[in-house]
Order: structure tokens, then sequence, then C-alpha cells
């Protein structure tokens, strides 16, 4: 039998101490392959193509490890990286417009708000300083009057304390140079009309005289005043007011815009983050092979939850300030000024019949003063009344059907808070019962009856003019008091929902980074 030679056998080769090599030989002691090393493994290591002795070893390692060895965790560390921005980003975000949204409420609520109905009370106390002037040379010294002359005398300085009052209130809120240059206005101007009134007083006492009857020289002092006062002082102090509204008006629409804007802002970063948070715990399940990771899905549910609440938030605070200025602070600023006019209005009634030279300016006066109260188309004094009488009885029938403008038309237009309605009817009601007594003065005056006109202007007491207006101001008073306190409630809802919130946001933040910081350790350190 003949032997091929592809069949032939190999003498074994020496190739170390102990050891055979060659092709069909069994491997000595220290040649064994490493468990879990395939043969083709091993014989390419011996033929010296591979790596080295070393190869089988770090085939077992290789195997040890988990099957995301050559891929670095970058993308988590991308995802992650971006919710911690994110989710600082929004809080700094929210920590800001909490912040001026505080300061908004703040200035609307306690600088601008009183400012304005400070300014506008000093409006009406200084019509009111004059018509007790008025009402002073009115009486003379007769004493069987609706008011005496002491009378008069006390509720003018009563007024003027009460200036001296506002304008010192005035001057410690007022932050800009205008104001403060009108302030100083005020002072010199109420300086000068108090000199001058001080000495029409003097005057009157000095020279006795009926009803209704002062001297020339004490007529002539007291229209000086009152030119001062209508002239320079009430522009001043009307001036004032405006300034003060202005402010509130533009801190309103600052306000207002720059909080729809961050609710935006807060809704798209808010849902950018949730949406990032989702990402990441997608890719972690299709990397990791798991279904879920309970720690990002309570840091999405609280994300969600914050950026839900952030935004109801700003949509509260947003209502909040709507109800203070829209709802009520206009309807206070209308009222305040419909206050002041009427005492200027008043005024104006005493002045007619204390100076009978100038009384067709100032009934002239007088409808103007009315008209800004409650603007009837085509009045004049003869048909007010009647006109009036219409819109109203039109109003009880329809609510909608608000038949005047001016001051009162702003107010109707507005109507907002429980119980306003009821208190605003009252008021019209009171003021046409003073307009009716102010037509009946004229008519006395006119008929040559001029004491039972001074008398019916002066009288306190039930049926005279002074007590329907004394009537009419305190439920003008009640229906500013409605607003007011909706005011102030509005202003304390607000600032009480942002208290503590900023805490709060901080500590939401922290959780969702802790909550985020844990979710995704254990994956990194897989890749160790």
């Amino acid at each position: 039998m003949s032997i091929d030679s592809s069949d032939s056998v190999t003498a074994p080769r020496l190739s170390g101490p102990g050891t055979l090599s060659g092709p069909g030989t069994l491997p000595g002691p220290g040649t064994l392959p490493e468990p879990g090393v395939s043969a083709s493994r091993g014989a390419t290591a011996e033929s010296g193509d591979g790596p080295g002795p070393g190869a089988s070893r770090r085939g077992t390692l290789r195997r040890a490890t988990p099957r995301h060895r050559g891929h670095p965790p970058t993308r988590i560390w991308q995802l992650a990286a971006t919710v911690a921005l994110t989710t600082v980003a929004l809080s700094v975000l929210l920590t800001v417009e909490i912040r001026h949204e505080n300061n908004g409420l703040v200035t609307i609520g306690h600088r601008a708000g009183p400012e304005v109905v400070a300014t506008s009370d000093l409006y009406f106390a200084l019509n009111d300083m004059d018509a007790q002037v008025a009402n002073v040379l009115l009486v003379g010294d007769q004493q069987n009057l609706g008011v005496s002359r002491a009378e008069a005398l006390r509720i003018y300085e009563q007024r003027r304390q009460q200036v001296d009052h506002d304008i010192r209130q005035a001057a410690s809120a007022a932050t800009d140079p205008g104001s403060r240059q009108t302030i100083d206005e005020v002072l010199d101007r109420l300086g000068s009309y108090e000199a001058l009134a001080a000495r029409t007083i003097l005057l009157d006492q000095q020279t006795p005289h009926p009803a209704g009857q002062p001297s020339a020289a004490t007529l002539a002092q007291y229209r000086q005043a009152t030119d001062l006062l209508r002239a320079q002082l009430l522009p001043a102090a009307r001036q004032l007011t405006d300034r003060h509204g202005q402010t509130l008006e533009a801190s309103y629409e600052a306000q207002r815009g720059r909080i729809g804007v961050e609710r935006v802002l807060v809704a798209v970063i808010g849902t950018a983050l949730v949406v990032v948070l989702l990402v990441l715990q997608l890719y972690l399940a299709r990397r990791f092979r798991r279904l879920l990771n309970p720690v990002l899905a309570g840091a999405t549910v609280l994300a969600v939850a914050g950026v839900a609440l952030s935004v109801g938030l700003l949509s509260s605070e947003a209502g909040h300030l709507t109800v203070a200025k829209k709802n009520a602070f206009d309807s206070i600023l209308a009222l305040s000024r419909a206050r002041a006019v009427s005492y200027d209005a008043n005024a104006d009634e005493s002045r007619y019949l204390v100076d009978p030279a100038l009384a067709a300016q100032y009934q002239q006066a007088f409808l103007t003063k009315t008209q800004q109260l409650a603007d009837l188309p085509d009045a004049t004094l003869v048909t007010w009344d009647r006109d009036f009488a219409a819109a109203l009885a039109a109003y009880q029938r329809d609510h909608d059907d608000v038949g005047w403008n001016g001051l009162f038309g702003t107010e109707f237009r507005n109507i907002t808070f429980t119980g306003e309605r009821a208190a605003a009817q009252t008021t019209l009601r009171r003021l046409q019962t003073y307009q009716l007594d102010d037509r009946r003065i004229r008519d006395l005056a006119t008929s040559g009856r001029r004491g039972d006109a001074i008398a019916l202007c002066t009288s306190y007491a039930p049926g005279g003019s002074n007590y329907a207006f004394d009537q009419y101001d305190q439920s003008l008073a009640a229906l500013i008091a409605v607003n007011q306190r909706a005011f102030d409630r509005a202003i304390a809802d607000g600032q009480r929902e942002l208290a503590g919130r900023t805490v709060a946001l901080w500590i939401g933040c922290a959780v969702i980074l802790a909550l985020l910081a844990v979710g995704v350790r254990p994956r990194l350190i897989e890749y160790r």
C-alpha cells in the first residue's frame, strides 16, 4: 500500500522545552487554549498573524463587557445637559417675571393708584374751600339761614387741612421731576390763594352786611381769590391727577404686555423641556431595551405640572391685574373726578348767588360741569332735567341702554362688582334731586326772592340744597368704596398668589435636576 504525500505524517518539531508542535500534535503542558477560545483563534495566535499571546484574554474581556462598548455616552450627556439647562433657564425666567409682577402690583396698588386718588381728593377739597368762602359772603351776619358764618369757616378750615394732607401725600409719593415741580407750583399758588381768601374773610367780617350783599371791596377780593383758584391752582391739581393716571396706565400696559409675552415664552420653553425629557427616555428605552425609566418619568410629570401651574399663575395674575385696573380703578378714577367736578359745580352755584354781576358766567360753568358728569346731547340747563329723567327711565328698562356719556357714562359702562349697580343708580337719583334743587334756587333768585334762594342753597336740613348735595356725595363716596374694595382685593390676591412662588419654583427645579441625575446615572455607569 502506497502512502500519498498529502497523507504523510509530519514528524513533530520541538518548539520549546517540553512542547511539541506541528500538525496533528497534541498540545503539551502550557499550550492548552483558554476556555472559550476557538481553535481558529488559537491557530491565529500561534501563526503570528494575530495580536499576540494576550489576544485570548482580551477576547474574554470583550465578551464580559456590555454590548454598548465602543458607543460613547455623548448623546445621553447632550440630552441630559439640555434638560438641565432648559429647567434652569425656565426657573430664571419665571423668577424674574414673578419679581416684575410683584413690583407692578406694588406700583399700581400702593403708589400710582393712591396718588391718583389723593390728587383727585385735593381737587375737590380746593373747590369746597372756595365754596365755603362764598358761603361766608352769602350768609353775612345773619343767623337764621341754612348755615352760619361760623359753620362755613369751620368747614373751610377742615378742607384746608385736608388739602395740606393731600399735598404732603402727593409730595411723598412723587418720584419724577415733573410731579415735584407741579407740587411746588401747587404749594406756591395755594399760599397765594389762602392769603387772598383770608383777606376776603377779614374784609367781610369788618363790613357787616345782609345775606348775599357783601361790600364791593370784599367782592373784588373774592374774585381775585376764585380767579386764582380756577385759572392756576385747579389746573395744576388736575395736572397732577392726569400725570399719575398716565403713570398708572403706562405701568398697567407694560405689565399686561409683558405677562402676555412671558406666558408664551413659558409655554414654549416648558414644552421644549417636556419634549427633551421624552426624547431622552425614548433614546434610553431603545438603546438599553428598557420600556420605562420611572425616575425620568417622574421628572417629566413634575415638569408638565410645573409648566401648567406656571402658565396658570401668569394667567391668574393677568386676571387680577385686569380686575384691579380696568374693572375697578378705571371706575375709581372716573368717579373721583366726578366727585371733584361735583364740588366745583356746587361752588359755582354759590358763586352764582354771591356775585350777581357774573351770574351768567357761573351758571354756564355749572352746566358745563353737569355735562361733564352726565353728558346729554344738546342739553341746556332748562332741558337737562327732562332728558336725564328719560335716560334714567330707559336704563331701568334695559341696563345696556346708557343714554348719557361723561364720567358717569364711563362708570355705567363698566359696572362689574356686586352691589355696584345699585350704588350707581342711587347716586344718579340723588344727583337728579340735587339738580332739581339747583333749578329751584335759580328760579327763586330770578323771581326776586334772593333771600329764599340763599337759604335753600346753604341749608343742610332735609329739603335744602346742601343736604341734597351731601346725600349725593355720600352715595358717590359709597360707590367709589365698592370699586376701591375690589381694587384692594385684586391687588392683595395677586400678591398673595406670588408669595412663596420663587422658593417653590427653585425647589421644583432642584427636584427635576435630582431626578434627572438619578435617572441617567445607571445608564452612564454601564459605559465604564
